[in-house]
């Protein structure tokens, strides 16, 4: 957070706002002084709020707390440049969470790869009753990863993200492909609810 910044003034010092007969003596100056240069930054800070709320312009070390007011949960690891890519992308991606766009798009921050994801369920209307309801009754999503090199993919991290964006009782099954000019390698896993 914010700390002293030597050579900041306050727009509103202290000893101004004292009575006349305490701003002529050199002690009460000094005294209040002290005030002037712990309140300086704060007042700085409450100056500039908006660029503190923009994930482009806020300084590194508010980043990550920025991050944790709008759900982004990521590890210290993390590049401040995907940081800031994540918290800039959450808005949108919250309001498509649990939903096969949503997933789609936070596998695909995650990983940086070209991400497919396909679902067992289906809509359809029908005037006749009793007509057959589409697609599979238990629910289940697929996700499928592109990746360039299987060894770069933190699987873990991979299946925690799928597990928190998708819904609690559908099951997931994640293949991650190596995309290779000659072959695809994949690697299966999945998940009950």
């Amino acid at each position: 957070m914010r700390g002293r910044v030597d050579g900041l003034q306050s727009p509103f010092p202290v000893l101004f706002q004292l009575p006349g007969v305490y701003q002529e003596e050199g002690f009460t100056e000094r005294f209040v002084g002290a005030f002037d240069d712990s309140l300086a930054p704060l007042v700085s800070s409450l100056d500039n709020l908006a660029t503190y709320v923009d994930p482009d312009l806020t300084p590194p070390d508010f980043l990550a707390w920025l991050a944790g007011w709008v759900a982004v949960d990521l590890d210290d690891q993390t590049r401040t440049a995907d940081l800031r890519r994540a918290v800039r992308a959450s808005v949108p991606t919250h309001r498509r969470r649990g939903t096969r766009l949503g997933l789609r798009e936070v596998v695909s921050h995650l990983t940086g790869a070209q991400v497919e994801v396909t679902d067992s369920g289906g809509a359809i209307w029908s005037v006749t009753p009793g007509t057959p309801l589409p697609g599979d009754p238990d629910p289940v999503v697929r996700i499928r990863v592109l990746v360039d090199d299987l060894g770069s993919l933190d699987r873990s991290r991979l299946e925690a993200v799928v597990r928190s964006a998708k819904p609690v009782h559908v099951a997931d099954v994640i293949e991650v492909t190596e995309v290779t000019e000659v072959t695809e390698r994949s690697v299966v896993s999945g998940s009950e609810p």
